[in-house]
Formats: C-alpha cells, sequence, structure tokens
C-alpha cells in the first residue's frame, strides 16, 4: 500500500462532510478503531450483463473513478496499481485471496470493482473499533465475490448476516420477454470486528395472523394473551415449594392464589389445594415471584390447581427481527429525493439502532444522497459521510439543513478560495461546474430527479435550474444559470438571454471564474428587469456572479425560491429503542 501522510487523523471530528475519494481520506483523516458502525452502499452498475462485466477490456479505460450516478468500474491504471499493492503489501491472507480472484475472474470490470473495494475494506477494518459492525450494500451480482472478501479481511467467523431486504414489489417483466424470476431483494452483508459488538435487539409488530394464533386469548378489557407454563426443568433457588390456592366450596369460580399465608380459618367457606410441579419439574419463579404475578392478576389456574402465567400481547417487544426484511419499502412520498439509488431513512435508522448506540460514530464512505448520516444525525449519533462528488455533497448539506434547522457540521475538501476553485475547474469542470451551482442552490442539469450523469449533452446552454413561485399567478417559474470556467466574452452573455427567451425563463444567472468585462456588464444590463409586484421589487434579468463573490457571500438577487431539490422533511426525535418509518 503506498505510505500514509504524517496524521491529520487526530483532527478530524464528527460531524463531517468529506468531498474526494474515500481511499486517501480514510487513509489521511480517520484514526484507527475510532469508528462504531459502517454502513455502506458503494455504486456498480448491476444492470449491465454479465458478459459486459467479465469480458476483458480492450483499449485505453478510464480509472475506476466514480462519477455521479455512473457507476460502472473499469479496469485502468487506478484499478492495476490498487491490485499490486493489495498484492505485495496487504496482508497474506488479503494478499492471496486477491490474487486467485484475478486468477479466476480476469482483468475486467467485475474485478475492478472488486479490488478497488478490497482496498478500501482494508481501511474500513482499520478504523473500525474492537465492538464495531460494517454492513456492506449490495445486489445479488456481485455479492458472493464481496463476501468472500470479507472473510479474508475480517475472517469467517466474522460473519453474522446476509440479510434480504425486499427493495420492491412484484415486476411484471415476464410480456415484455424476462425470461428469469423477478428480481427483488438486495442484500446486506453484517460483519464485526470481534466478537464483543454493540447489539440492540430489534423487533417488528406481531401481525394479525400471528396474533390469533399465539395471542388467542382475550382479557376482560379485550387484551390479548397467552397463557404460558411455569415450571422449568432445571431448579434453581426458591423453586421446590407448594403453590396453594383456594376457591368458594360449591362455587364455580376459578381457582385464586392465597397471598395471605396466616389467613386459613375454613369457617370463611374457601376450599383449599396445594400444588407442586409434577416429577422431573421445577418451577420457573421464586414463590416471591409467583405472589406478585398473581397480586397483579396475571395467574391463570387449571382445575388441578396448576397456575399459568398470562402474556399480554401489548407488553411484549415483537417479534425478535430475522435475516429477511419485507417491511420497509423503498424511500417513497415526501422521502425520496430524486436520488436514484437512496435508500430508505428506516432502513437506515434500524441499522444503527441494532449497532450502535447514542453518542456513537458512524461512518458512510459512500454516502451519496446522505440517508445514513441523516438517520445516525436524528438518532443522536455522531457521524462522518463521504463522497466523490459536488453534486452529492451538495445534496447532503441541503438535506441536513432541511431536516435539523440549525444543525452545524463540518465540509472537509471544497473550495474555499479563488485558488482552490480554478484548482478544482483545471482538474475536473464538471466537478467544478456542480460545486459552482450549489453556490447559489441551483438544480444541476442531469442531477438527481433524471438519473443521467451530468456531462455535457445537448444541455442547450443550460447548467442549471432554480425555481420560485410567481407572486402573480401562483406559478413556477425558472432562473437558468450557466457555468463558465474557461475564457468569458460579451457573446456568452447574448447567448444566455437567448436562451432565457427561448425556455421561456424569468431569470438568467451567468456564474464565472473569470471577472466580466465592461462590455459584458452592459449587455446584461440591457436585458432589463423582471417586476416582481407583489414583493415590490424589480430584478435584473440577466446577472452575473463570479466564484470569487460568491464565496464572499454574495447572493442571486430574486424573489424567495421554492426548493431547489426535493425537500426532506424535517426529522422528527426518535424514541430511544423505537423503529420509526418516515414514509
Amino acid at each position: 500500500m503506498s505510505p500514509r501522510p504524517p496524521t491529520a487523523r487526530n483532527d478530524v471530528s464528527p460531524n463531517t462532510l468529506f468531498y474526494g475519494d474515500n481511499l486517501p481520506i480514510l487513509r489521511e483523516y480517520i484514526p484507527d478503531e475510532s469508528v462504531d458502525l459502517i454502513y455502506l452502499d458503494p455504486p456498480f452498475n448491476s444492470n449491465r450483463s454479465y458478459n459486459v462485466l467479465f469480458k476483458d477490456e480492450t483499449g485505453r479505460e478510464s480509472d475506476a473513478q466514480l462519477v455521479a450516478f455512473d457507476d460502472t468500474w473499469h479496469w485502468g491504471e487506478a484499478a492495476e496499481e490498487t491490485y499490486h499493492a493489495l498484492a505485495t503489501e496487504a496482508a497474506p491472507n488479503v494478499s492471496k485471496m486477491i490474487a486467485a480472484l484475478r486468477d479466476f475472474i480476469g482483468s475486467n470490470q467485475m474485478m475492478a470493482y472488486l479490488v478497488m473495494m478490497a482496498a478500501r475494506l482494508v481501511e474500513l477494518h482499520r478504523v473500525l473499533k474492537p465492538t464495531g459492525s460494517l454492513y456492506l450494500h449490495c445486489d445479488p451480482t456481485a455479492s458472493h465475490y464481496l463476501k468472500i472478501v470479507l472473510d479474508m479481511i475480517f475472517g469467517p467467523e466474522r460473519f453474522v448476516n446476509e440479510i434480504a431486504w425486499k427493495r420492491s414489489s412484484a415486476h411484471s417483466d415476464t410480456r415484455q420477454g424476462m425470461r428469469r424470476y423477478g428480481r427483488l431483494r438486495d442484500v446486506l452483508l453484517f460483519y464485526t470486528k470481534t466478537n464483543e459488538y454493540i447489539w440492540n435487539a430489534q423487533f417488528t409488530p406481531y401481525d394479525r395472523e400471528y396474533l390469533d394464533s399465539e395471542y388467542r386469548h382475550n382479557s376482560p378489557d379485550g387484551r390479548h394473551y397467552k397463557e404460558t407454563d411455569l415450571t422449568a426443568a432445571k431448579p434453581g433457588g426458591d423453586t421446590e415449594y407448594e403453590w396453594r390456592i383456594k376457591r368458594l366450596q360449591g362455587g364455580k369460580t376459578r381457582w385464586e392464589a392465597d397471598l395471605a399465608e396466616e389467613y386459613l380459618d375454613p369457617k370463611i367457606g374457601w376450599e383449599y389445594r396445594s400444588v407442586r410441579p409434577y416429577a422431573g419439574r421445577y418451577w420457573a419463579f421464586s414463590k416471591a415471584n409467583l405472589i406478585e404475578f398473581a397480586k397483579a392478576g396475571r395467574l391463570i389456574h387449571r382445575e388441578t390447581g396448576m397456575p399459568r402465567l398470562m402474556h399480554f400481547a401489548d407488553e411484549m417487544p415483537g417479534i425478535p427481527l430475522q435475516d429477511v426484511w419485507t417491511d420497509i419499502p423503498p424511500a417513497l412520498g415526501a422521502q425520496d429525493l430524486g436520488y436514484p439509488t437512496q435508500k430508505p431513512l428506516a432502513l437506515l435508522e434500524r441499522i444503527i439502532q441494532a449497532s450502535s448506540n447514542p453518542g456513537d460514530v458512524v461512518l458512510d464512505p459512500f454516502c451519496g444522497c446522505g440517508t445514513a448520516i441523516a438517520a445516525a444525525h436524528k438518532l443522536e449519533r455522531r457521524w462522518i459521510g463521504i463522497d466523490i462528488t459536488h453534486l452529492a455533497i451538495s445534496l447532503q448539506k441541503y438535506r441536513l439543513e432541511s431536516m435539523f434547522p440549525g444543525i452545524t457540521f463540518r465540509v472537509i475538501g471544497e473550495p474555499e478560495d479563488l485558488g482552490a476553485a480554478r484548482q478544482l475547474a483545471h482538474d475536473d469542470r464538471y466537478q467544478f461546474q456542480w460545486w459552482a451551482l450549489s453556490l447559489v442552490r441551483a438544480k444541476p442539469l442531469g442531477g438527481p430527479g433524471d438519473g443521467k450523469t451530468g456531462k455535457k449533452g445537448s444541455d442547450k446552454g443550460v447548467d442549471g435550474i432554480i425555481t420560485f413561485i410567481d407572486d402573480t399567478t401562483g406559478k413556477p417559474k425558472q432562473a437558468i444559470v450557466q457555468v463558465k470556467s474557461g475564457h468569458i466574452k460579451s457573446g456568452d452573455i447574448r447567448d444566455l438571454k437567448g436562451t432565457v427567451e427561448r425556455e421561456k425563463a424569468a431569470l438568467g444567472l451567468f456564474i464565472t471564474l473569470e471577472p466580466p468585462s465592461p462590455d459584458m456588464e452592459t449587455e446584461a444590463v440591457s436585458a432589463g428587469f423582471y417586476e416582481s409586484p407583489g414583493w415590490n421589487q424589480k430584478y435584473r434579468r440577466i446577472q452575473i456572479l463570479t466564484i470569487e463573490a460568491l464565496l464572499r457571500g454574495a447572493a442571486v438577487n430574486m424573489p424567495p425560491t421554492a426548493q431547489t431539490f426535493k425537500q426532506a422533511p424535517k426529522a422528527e426525535p426518535a424514541q430511544p429503542g423505537q423503529m420509526t418509518f418516515d414514509v
């Protein structure tokens, strides 16, 4: 492995968002054994055919880096270098495993994915506390290979569960020629660092069928209960006593416990009987506990005099959670932010409640639209999120601010000055574009909601949009945004004016890394104003904003906006130990 730099690790503090490749961020910032729970949902293009995934690639391919929503991995220089580091410098079991996988699979997209995942899982194992757990979310396309990788890094004895989450209802593709069973589930691979891991048992509510079969009795007040045997096979403490009961002589009332042992006067008309557990059995509770059950009205006595305990369904936690989860639907309604790989909040809440405690640190190294960190914050955990696109980081910031008004957190990796902005534009102009759009809270063209990659195509001169409500008609209107990172001229402003007219937009915003010329300013002024009678204001129809000004706090002059992205609902506090469903 490449040598780790001198540690900035002691400097990292939850709650923090990182922009960048998670591998160097893990190595540079996250200390050993500092994280209680890791959830990761690494992107992988499972919709591609197996023939494509396993075909040897030829020609010059891009390195195994991620672009927003383009989750295809390629065998390139980065994958080759990472493979070499794993094969020569990793622990012997890991190096042997990765070499064997390459011999078996070949140098293709699947192997590139596994190599890049193995390098990251080595680091994730390092940062996990001895009491920590890891949940890897994937689909059956590569889950069997990932399980091998996890076995080699964590140890096969550290495997706890393979959880199946039913993520959708039945598909009806048979009429379109589908020749397989419908694919409805994702896989969650659950591993721990040691055998002493945090575990809080989770339960699901009883369904009607279960209540009718198991809790088939009803108390006078309508509560469901079942009767439970009060004997045990092994002795322990006060478990060999007689249990005295009584009933009215000749009466038809059920047996009642005699709670006052000194009150034995037969003149009152009571008939007494004493019982013991039958041969080979003992009482499961002490006499004192049985008396308390009797006082609480929790005992039922058979004609033989043998007591039975009433277990009420509404006092039970529910059915212990199993490894098939069918009760959590995908992100729907107000929770759906339009992000292609978004997972429901309830799914992450369940994982976080089961495998961490309030105050613990939750890490998501592929945090996408931020469901894991939002769930962690809601459940009073600390969190660290990492993502390689500014588009995702922007969405995470909007989501956290919407759900938790007044929240404070750090963002590491975003440009903080003009020099850093220039460097980002030089390194990747699409990442620069997404970051620049986030400065004015504009929705990128090709961002969440349409599943595109965000790469330039037939965008027709529109890089992003901001929506607001017209105060006269009550209908939504748009400000369109263009971002420029290179040379600019007055003709760019004329083009923007034409685009505003063609798209019937209210405003046009021109964001530029370079300062505008006087001719550009004159051209923008000539576009006139958008009038807003309700707000009693006029707004420049074409506005030029420099990156330098935006970094100093400048803002767009426009009517109050609607939500740029679909807004996450404000979070309601979760009760300790209670699973919540915000769907």
